[in-house]
């Protein structure tokens, strides 16, 4: 590749990280200071709360998202992937007990992942409606109703696919961001006293004079740094270089002149407290203005969204989730895919929070709980990185994380006073979500363990099988899909038991999630012959790659196994749970699991399984 291929391939992929990584961050300044200096908060609106208040801001975004995850977290490259489940595959390469904690607290994170991607459409789209009331008061009572036809249309619009609607979002992120750096640069100038805010002992000073009550403005100050996670997360996506250039370059000069020309604003006008981002603009710009943050909130909830749908699948591949219908909604982009159970779901969760709530005043009690938690947990993961994957010293690791775990500490604790007032909302789904991922965990670990003790061992059976000169064989290939490959699949007895036919090849298939991104096609298949006519075939695939059995099994040629698609018959075991009480999992944890198994998407669908060559057999299991 060239040079100048290189700097467009560069160009194109920083201008994309700008539309899908920044678009949540970007749209803080609506509601941001106007939280800030609300009079719940009991901080006088003068020269020096604002100019401290902006200091703060300034300096937060400075460690937390210059210092913490553009420089230090994402060099936590796990085979290119980012995000909570990459980053906590990659810390849990310990002890089995810290591996086993680590797991644990990974999932935690993810399951209030979703409760990120609830509030963030609903705050976000209800910021940027609430700008008609500058325009004039008479448009207060449509601004929630317009949010839910946004809303609605937003998510009505993800079964089309991101890719021609993401064609937009750089361009329009980009010009985002220029209008926020140009408005706050024009009242930078009116009021260039501002501009005391870039010296960290104003933040120190601020903080210092609010005594306990910091964390309080902490809890307001946090709004400033939602969407940081989104830089990690779509590392993969992107990579880490385009994701440095778009924040160094623009997005935290305009996040920052956006600010100041906030406060500028409010030194000047104090009754601006009202509304400090629309006011930025003259009346003959609001309409404009107002058009283009919904735009730009749409495009960030856009992000969370399509960042639920890879969350989804990742958790169905490491054992997380049930299996879903996924649908690939581009040809060229692998990570662009659609899940209409989460589509619905979460479409449904954030009508709920919109009406609720009502305001994004309201809704900013319930943002930041749940994204404090996680950015808390990402940084502690980072810790065992740094440490064990790394190699490095303790000292090392402590100095590398630990400023961020006691900043990270102080939003969290400062997020929790906000819990009555709305905090709740997305912990109990965070909740909700970890009971559910967790019972599915259990329940298949439950599930294979009575397989492994109730079922006969598969190398004595398939011995005699093949010492059998009797046996019906017929000029087939049959695959057995099994969870547990050391003992005999359900659908093997039955064949034997009710049509007495053994087929010319049989092969005991077994696919396998591991905890990294992707597995090179050269490792993704291991065959290993077991006896006459029987082998056992090992598929491993990580959890960003697409599960293909029919396409994986061709490579099987390389390894002396032979396989004609078109006379293979793929037999698969469904087995229907019976919760009873007991020992296991409590019983409303098995009713639960068993409600899951019941439902979970097509094995045949998941793994892209020829249509008339599958055989499914159901098998009633107590756990």
């Amino acid at each position: 590749m060239t040079r100048t291929n290189d700097r467009h391939g560069l160009g194109a992929l920083t201008l994309g990280a700008l539309g899908v990584v920044y678009g949540d961050i970007g749209t803080s300044p609506l509601y941001t200071m106007k939280e800030v200096f609300n009079p719940a908060n009991n901080v006088p609106l003068d020269a020096t709360n604002i100019i401290g208040a902006v200091s703060v801001i300034f300096w937060a975004l400075m460690l937390v998202v210059t210092l913490k995850y553009v420089i230090l977290i994402l060099r936590a490259d796990n085979r290119g992937e980012g995000g909570i489940m990459a980053l906590t595959a990659l810390a849990a390469t310990s002890t089995p007990t810290r591996r086993t904690a680590l797991l644990l607290t990974g999932v935690l994170g993810a399951a209030l992942f979703y409760g990120d991607s609830v509030i963030t459409p609903a705050i976000s789209v209800l910021g940027a409606v609430e700008g008609l009331e500058a325009i004039t008061p008479a448009f207060k009572p449509y601004v929630l109703p317009i949010s839910l036809i946004v809303i609605i249309g937003l998510f009505m619009a993800q079964r089309f696919g991101t890719e021609a609607v993401g064609k937009l979002f750089g361009p329009i992120i980009t010009v985002w961001f220029l209008v926020l750096g140009v408005m706050g640069a024009l009242q930078i100038a009116r009021q260039p006293g501002i501009l005391e805010a870039l010296n960290p002992l104003e933040a120190f000073a601020f903080l210092q004079a609010r005594g306990w009550h910091l964390f309080v403005i902490m809890g307001s100050i946090v709004l400033a740094l939602t969407g940081a996670e989104a830089l990690y997360a779509d590392m993969g996506h992107f990579g880490a270089r385009p994701i440095r250039i778009a924040w160094t370059t623009l997005v935290l000069p305009s996040l920052a002149l956006n600010y100041m020309g906030q406060g500028a604003l409010l030194m000047s006008d104090p009754g601006a407290l009202e509304s400090p981002f629309y006011r930025l603009f003259p009346s003959s710009l609001l309409i404009p203005a107002v058009l283009l943050a919904t735009a730009a909130s749409v495009i960030a909830s856009q992000a969370v969204i399509s960042g639920a749908y890879s969350m989804t699948k990742q958790a169905i591949q490491l054992g997380l989730l049930p299996r879903m219908h996924i649908l690939n909604t581009s040809e060229k982009e692998a990570g662009q895919i659609y899940v209409p159970m989460v589509n619905w779901v979460v479409m449904v969760a954030v009508l709920l929070a919109t009406v609720g709530f009502g305001s994004s005043s309201a809704l900013a009690s319930a943002y930041g709980i749940a994204v404090t938690i996680t950015m808390f947990i990402t940084t502690m993961l980072t810790f065992f990185v740094v440490r064990y994957a790394w190699n490095h010293s303790l000292a090392l690791a402590l100095a590398a994380t630990g400023l961020f775990l006691l900043i990270d500490a102080v939003l969290v604790v400062s997020c929790s006073l906000k819990l009555l007032q709305g905090g709740w909302f997305p912990l109990v789904m965070g909740a909700a979500i970890f009971a559910i991922m967790s019972t599915w965990k259990r329940g298949r670990e439950l599930l294979i363990e009575h397989i492994r003790r109730d079922d006969p061992d598969l190398i004595p059976f398939i011995t005699s099988l093949a010492e059998d000169k009797e046996a019906h064989r017929i000029e087939r290939t049959a695959v057995y899909a099994v969870a547990n490959p050391g003992t005999v699949p359900q659908a093997l007895m039955h064949n034997m038991k009710h049509y007495q036919v053994l087929h010319e090849q049989n092969l005991i298939l077994t696919v396998k999630f591991e905890e990294v991104p992707r597995v090179p096609i050269g490792e993704r298949v291991r065959v290993t012959h077991l006896v006459k006519g029987f082998w056992r075939v090992e598929m491993s695939y990580g959890f960003m790659d697409e599960p293909d059995i029919p396409t994986a099994l061709e490579q099987c040629a390389s390894q002396g196994l032979t396989i004609d698609q078109g006379a293979t018959s793929y037999f698969l075991s469904r087995e229907i749970v019976v919760p009873t009480p007991g020992s296991g999992m409590a019983h409303w944890r098995e009713s639960l699991f068993a409600t899951m198994s019941r439902n979970a998407g097509s094995v045949a669908e998941f793994f892209k399984l020829p249509h008339g060559c599958v055989v499914e057999l159901g098998t009633r299991v107590q756990i």
